[in-house]
């Protein structure tokens, strides 16, 4: 069985991360509609994509594992970061807490997204 290489995870979903945040916060800065909540759920879905994919080409540059499973490590990690600082830092004063921000379902889709698109990349490169 391939193992994972811990630290190299934690930096690609920190990548990751750090780049969806960006993109998620920026977007409220760029008002195209009239609720913000979803435009950012909605540049965040669009920017997860190639994000997730620049953690996975960082972890895939030096290490191997199952692809699914690096990706659903890379969203375990990520939902760490969110509960420890994009809740407090950005969503409580906004007026929600951790149980809205993990019970919307759009955080999930966009989770799952995450995975999906982590596992398919390292997928196709483990066969080119």
């Amino acid at each position: 069985m391939k193992t994972i290489n811990f630290p190299r995870i934690i930096g690609a979903s920190l990548i990751t991360y750090l780049i969806g945040i960006a993109a998620f916060i920026s977007s409220y800065y760029l008002p195209f509609l009239e609720n913000a909540e979803l435009q950012a759920n909605i540049v965040l879905t669009i920017f997860i994509i190639p994000a997730s994919i620049i953690g996975a080409r960082f972890y895939l540059a030096n290490a191997k594992g199952p692809s699914f499973l690096i990706g659903a490590i890379m969203f375990a990690l990520t939902i760490i970061w969110d509960a420890s600082i994009t809740v407090p830092l950005f969503i409580i004063p906004a007026g929600g807490n951790h149980l809205s921000f993990f019970s919307d379902p759009g955080f999930w889709f966009i989770g799952g997204l995450y995975v999906l698109s982590v596992g398919l990349y390292a997928r196709i490169k483990a066969v080119a």
